[in-house]
């Protein structure tokens, strides 16, 4: 069972590690700020076998959501489709036929980043800016679209149940940083400045044993515990991607305040952090050939004002 830590340690998290007006006062791009020129080019050439993992799980309506947070899986409907062509509405046209589609879905029923924007504490986020910014039309400050070309980096993948020596945690185990370096240690890894940190837990493994999502996507799960906040701070880390909805054990360690983590690590740190990667495919093949960094390059879509990201992650070896 996970330990029970107080709001008063989540403070304090939080002012140790707060990275307000580090780059200056109008950044909005916290940890990124990390990912340099430099560490493209090292991220580069770590592609040396051609071979690409897609992080994504599938973006349908068999997907995780039951409703919680109001979410609820991508609804794709055909706009223009085969029938249209066959029925000739589209004979006004000379010679070509076409089809069009469309989805609506909350940007983050799937996997996805969360933007700096998507988590307050005492009405700010991250570097000081009013929750009052993020109106009925988007974020004016702290919007995903940010990160649109910043994306790009070093992977690692941290793959605990491995570590651990089962096939994936229960909900409700925690990680900690002792995890988190024996996983290193694992894969022959050391974590530099502007990683990306892929963290497996095996929960969407179990999700798939079971053949049912069941409460995946609000309910209990394995994660990482409050005190892995500084392991990932002191680290210097562009961010950070689990395979689970909130990427923090549930239940959380601190009866007294929701996803403790979320709010050290985005609100004060300025972290990115991603959820719901499927990292099965990718596992596998770093437990097969033992290579567990390659470049990893995972833009998000630049929606103007949005609060998070569906996205497509790639794992380059």
């Amino acid at each position: 069972m996970a330990e029970k830590y107080t709001m008063q340690q989540v403070k304090e998290f939080s002012e140790k590690y707060k990275n307000w007006g580090k780059w200056g006062p109008n950044d909005q791009l916290g940890t990124l700020n990390y990912i340099t020129p430099e560490k493209v080019i090292e991220a580069a050439k770590l592609v040396k076998q051609g071979k690409t993992f897609s992080l994504a799980i599938p973006f349908d309506d068999k997907g995780p959501q039951t409703g919680s947070f109001g979410r609820f899986n991508p609804i794709h409907f055909m706009m223009q489709d085969g029938g249209d062509v066959v029925a000739g509405a589209q004979n006004h046209l000379p010679n070509i036929r076409y089809t069009d589609d469309a989805v609506t879905m909350p940007l983050q029923c799937a996997t996805q980043w969360d933007a700096l924007a998507h988590i307050m504490y005492e009405n700010k986020m991250y570097n000081g800016y009013a929750a009052s910014e993020v109106t009925s039309t988007g974020a004016k400050k702290n919007g995903i679209e940010n990160a649109k070309s910043k994306i790009i980096t070093r992977g690692v993948l941290l793959d605990i149940p491995k570590y651990r020596g089962k096939s994936w945690l229960e909900p409700g185990e925690a990680i900690y940083p002792a995890d988190l370096d024996g996983a290193a240690a694992m894969g022959k890894v050391s974590i530099g400045k502007g990683d990306l940190v892929i963290i497996r837990t095996g929960q969407i493994a179990q999700v798939r044993s079971r053949e049912s999502w069941g409460d995946y996507s609000g309910g209990s799960a394995p994660g990482l515990s409050l005190t892995c906040a500084p392991w990932l701070c002191e680290k210097q880390i562009a961010g950070y991607a689990v395979d689970t909805w909130g990427t923090e054990v549930i239940p959380n360690e601190t009866p007294d305040v929701f996803q403790p983590l979320h709010i050290v690590l985005i609100v004060h740190a300025g972290m990115l952090v991603g959820e719901i990667f499927d990292l099965e495919e990718l596992a596998a093949d770093c437990a097969k050939d033992g290579v567990y960094e390659f470049m990893f390059v995972a833009p998000p879509l630049p929606i103007t004002g949005a609060v998070g990201s569906p996205v497509n992650p790639q794992a380059i070896k």
